[in-house]
């Protein structure tokens, strides 16, 4: 459920088919995002699952399966 919501949140960012994003996509390399992409994606993310993500986390996250995790553990 999470991931599906995350895959229409980043395929609308970067105007691609959301059958196309997986655990294993990197923002930087497979969606060349930059700095700026990523920040509208992470607050994306924060309004739609109503979650923090901390500045700490964000900079861990280098895939869409990394986004994903930190999701869970906000959720939980």
């Amino acid at each position: 459920m999470e991931f599906e919501k995350l895959q229409g949140i980043i395929a609308e960012v970067f105007n691609v088919d959301p059958d196309e994003i997986t655990p294993d996509t990197t923002f930087e390399y497979d969606l060349s995002a930059d700095s700026l992409d990523i920040l509208e994606i992470i607050m994306d993310i924060q309004e739609e699952f109503g979650i923090e993500i901390s500045n700490e986390q964000a900079e861990k996250i280098v895939t869409v399966g990394d986004a994903a995790e930190a999701i869970k553990n906000a959720v939980r």
